[in-house]
């Protein structure tokens, strides 16, 4: 596969992603994934495309919740997360702030999960950007590192 439309696709896979709208595989397995198909040479431009396309996502989504509001993302049937879950994610964005983005997105099971609330509470745009950015990049980093870690531990 040529690793430039390998890298593409990537890089849509992790907008949908970033936007919640990935349900059929574990977000968890795309960047060691890839480093299996496209080898370590690519762990660079991986990262890259992950963090870029998910922060896309991300941002696209915030937008939504911004301009939308939450009677609008409930009304939808592509946004599937519980009016109870959407409580709880609120909650935590204004106990913690904008800072909950970035530790949200760097943590397994919360990731993105305050990208929506940021939105309601109508966070600067460019705050969002640069931490959902941070957040992701610790979380995709973290990965490869597991991945590389435990693949030369094996091998």
């Amino acid at each position: 596969m040529n690793s430039e439309w390998a890298l593409v696709a990537l890089f849509g896979v992790f907008v949908l992603e970033g936007a919640m709208l990935m349900y059929f595989m574990p977000s968890e397995l795309i960047v060691p994934g890839s480093i299996v198909l496209l080898g370590t040479d690519a762990l660079l431009p991986v990262l890259a495309v992950a963090v870029l396309g998910a922060t896309l996502g991300q941002y696209a989504l915030f937008l939504v919740a911004k301009r939308g509001g939450r009677a609008y993302l409930e009304e939808k049937r592509w946004f599937r997360i519980s009016p109870e879950k959407l409580d709880r994610f609120d909650g935590w964005f204004e106990r913690w702030g904008p800072v909950a983005v970035p530790v949200s997105n760097a943590l397994l099971f919360t990731r993105g999960m305050l990208t929506v609330p940021a939105g309601f509470a109508e966070m600067d745009d460019r705050r969002f950007v640069l931490y959902s950015a941070a957040g992701t990049l610790v979380f995709e980093v973290a990965l490869a590192g597991l991945y590389l870690a435990g693949s030369s531990l094996l091998f």
